[in-house]
């Protein structure tokens, strides 16, 4: 999962994924236990593509860096890369990346009645009430979290 380019705006530093298909990288066949562990004697190496395995329409997805941290109670630490897709519809409740009045953010969506909120995962952050004057647009929705460990 290589991206070739990269555009990097306020808080958020967005890649496109590779155009052209890999080989991929080998995966087992088996699955890893979590528990007591068992011999992996029979492995059998097929590949596996993380960009077809996370991404579902390649034109209208992006990664991007998360930089901060208001999202850390939803498991977006600083520094993880999000995969975006653009074809999906925000709604009440997805995480989504919002361009808010010239500046890009990641919060949970909230849609009540006729109030729209954009809301951290972290007590520290105060959620941002989108008023009627806001320039608000649901550039996209996150569909995956990519972290180190």
């Amino acid at each position: 999962m290589t991206s070739k380019k990269s555009l990097k705006v306020d808080s958020l530093t967005f890649y496109a994924p590779e155009k052209e298909g890999g080989m991929g990288i080998p995966i087992s066949n088996n699955s890893v236990s979590a528990g007591f562990p068992s011999p992996a004697d029979d492995f059998k190496e097929n590949r596996i593509s993380l960009d077809s395995t996370l991404i579902k329409n390649k034109e209208a997805t992006f990664y991007a860096r998360v930089s901060g941290q208001s999202m850390i109670d939803a498991g977006l630490d600083d520094g993880d890369l999000l995969v975006i897709d653009r074809s999906l519809e925000g709604g009440h409740g997805k995480i989504v990346v919002c361009f808010l009045d010239g500046e890009f953010t990641v919060k949970r969506l909230q849609i009540e009645k006729d109030t729209i909120t954009l809301m951290p995962e972290n007590d520290k952050y105060k959620p941002i009430k989108v008023s009627k004057e806001s320039n608000l647009q649901i550039w996209g929705v996150v569909t995956y979290v990519i972290k180190a460990l």
